[in-house]
């Protein structure tokens, strides 16, 4: 077992230092498979499919906004940070989430976890800080958007006890992410 392998994870909000290292977290993945979306007249159809050579994703810098929710500064947002304890505090990952209380709703706005930190439960924990925070808001639900071709987070988004319930085949039209499909994912708040 490496060092790498008991690796231990400060959660907390995040804070104003934190902004750059939030910016500059590696979003990107590869992907073996993805989902591909069959549209009818009557509704749609998610289908797995192998890609062959697999696929990576780099997501567009987004532009800076400015939000509040770093320092707790909007009570409607909040971003959490996973921080690697014995790695110098170095950012593991991160969501950033929002309330509307006019549906009850919380959105996952994004959410990401470094490559080095994959598959240690770091995305799961965060989800779970996340969710504390839509019981503390009174949500009914959580909901999230994500590509069709980023089948890793959609596993682990099903794992976590999300359901499909929509789709958006124009989201994306005009960006770098053209041809890819929206799919919208949401969970009863537990």
């Amino acid at each position: 077992m490496t060092t790498a392998d008991v690796t231990t994870y400060e959660f907390r909000a995040a804070r104003r230092e934190d902004t750059e290292a939030i910016d500059a977290l590696d979003g990107s993945f590869t992907t073996s498979t993805v989902f591909r979306v069959d549209v009818t007249e009557d509704g749609f159809a998610l289908r797995e499919v192998p890609v062959d050579p697999p696929l990576t994703k780099v997501f567009p810098e987004e532009e800076a906004d400015d939000e509040d929710g770093a320092d707790g500064e909007d009570s409607g947002s909040r971003t959490f940070v996973a921080v690697a304890v014995a790695a110098d505090g170095e950012l593991a990952g991160f969501a950033a989430v929002s309330y509307a209380p006019w549906n009850r709703r919380l959105t996952i706005e994004d959410i990401e976890v470094a490559p080095g930190h994959r598959n240690r439960g770091v995305g799961h924990a965060l989800m779970g800080h996340a969710v504390d925070f839509a019981r503390e808001c009174g949500a009914g639900h959580v909901w999230l958007e994500v590509t069709n071709v980023n089948a890793p987070a959609i596993h682990a988004y099903r794992r976590m006890g999300f359901a499909f319930c929509g789709l958006d085949t124009a989201l994306y039209q005009g960006t770098g992410s053209e041809g890819e499909q929206a799919i919208y994912m949401s969970m009863p708040c537990p």
